[in-house]
């Protein structure tokens, strides 16, 4: 599992050594804790898997060999790491179109592209529309504001403050959904204090609508999900305690005030292998409206389990609580 978590471990370590490792649902606050709204306990998405693997390049046929895998096993997604200062790792966009190339059923997405190194957003908007198209409609764009500002600045990115990042990160989703909507009138005019685009044209269309999901651990950043994204993309071992009941009451808040049904946002989670059962994955699952569980590991014999064991467990105690 080590090199499938290389970076997030590191964040994790530090958090576990604080607060130990927490099933989130049983820590969730008491009602005198909670926001002031309520968020909803089930939005009724169809549940969904995926596997959470490490682009390591040593050897390169890896990464490649554990999606396919991941397809025969049933999964429905592939997503990978981005951290493009790393030289350990491949390049995770050249990788997820390796994949795509590779594979026929599965999905596959970033977890979470590095914004600040996958620019401009209009030209990363035409990569990932091309990519749906050659691949038949198999791309998500997982998006993050950027983190390690050190290695992101080494490597010639702009560093930024977390509210920079995020107002950032608002102007380039604006930016990626003119570029998507062909159709739309004239050229797509975005000024921004980040990112501005002046009459670009528009295109292509992707070969479906790609959902857009936020890795948003902060306030700030739930609150930009609300608003623009189509999902939310946490990883649980790096959340406080309460953090998915927390994180949900933001983001369903902010999608009100902007006029969105809440339901409209799918909730994703990246989990470690061994910290939650199936029963936890399932109140997860019917208490906090998570409807994607995303495993991270590159140890084939846990992928195997997960897929044999969990996966049929998860759904059958969700089915008969919705029902």
């Amino acid at each position: 599992m080590a090199s499938a978590v290389v970076v997030i471990a590191r964040i994790v370590g530090v958090l576990i050594r604080r607060h130990g490792v927490r099933d989130d649902v049983a820590s969730r606050p008491t009602t005198n804790e909670r926001l002031k709204e309520t968020p909803m306990p089930d939005y009724g998405h169809p549940l969904r898997f995926a596997t959470f693997l490490g682009p390591t390049n040593s050897p390169p046929s890896r990464p490649v060999e554990l999606a396919q895998l991941s397809e025969r096993l049933g999964f429905d997604f592939v997503t990978f790491q981005d951290h493009p200062y790393q030289s350990s790792f491949l390049d995770t966009w050249t990788l997820l179109s390796w994949v795509a190339a590779r594979t026929e059923r599965i999905g596959v997405s970033g977890n979470v592209l590095n914004l600040p190194l996958r620019q401009p957003p209009a030209v990363l908007a035409r990569a990932v529309a091309s990519l749906d198209l050659l691949s038949g409609g198999r791309t998500s764009l997982g998006l993050g504001a950027g983190f390690y500002w050190d290695a992101v600045q080494a490597v010639g990115g702009r560093r930024l403050t977390p509210l920079q990042g995020v107002a950032a990160l608002g102007e380039a989703i604006d930016i990626i959904r003119g570029v998507w909507d062909a159709d739309g009138p004239g050229g797509v005019d975005v000024d921004g204090e980040f990112y501005s685009v002046h009459g670009a044209e528009r295109g292509p269309a992707p070969a479906h609508e790609i959902p857009i999901w936020l890795g948003a651990h902060k306030p700030k950043m739930q609150g930009l999900v609300g608003r623009k994204a189509d999902g939310w993309l946490p990883s649980l071992p790096v959340m406080e305690p309460g953090g998915v009941f927390k994180g949900n009451a933001i983001i369903d808040d902010a999608a009100r005030a902007a006029g969105r049904d809440p339901r409209e946002i799918t909730r994703l989670l990246n989990i470690f292998p061994g910290q939650q059962t199936p029963e936890a994955l399932t109140r997860l699952a019917v208490e906090d409206g998570v409807s994607v569980f995303i495993l991270a590991s590159d140890d084939q014999d846990v992928i195997e389990r997960f897929a044999a064991e969990t996966i049929p467990a998860v759904r059958e105690h969700v089915a008969r609580e919705r029902t």
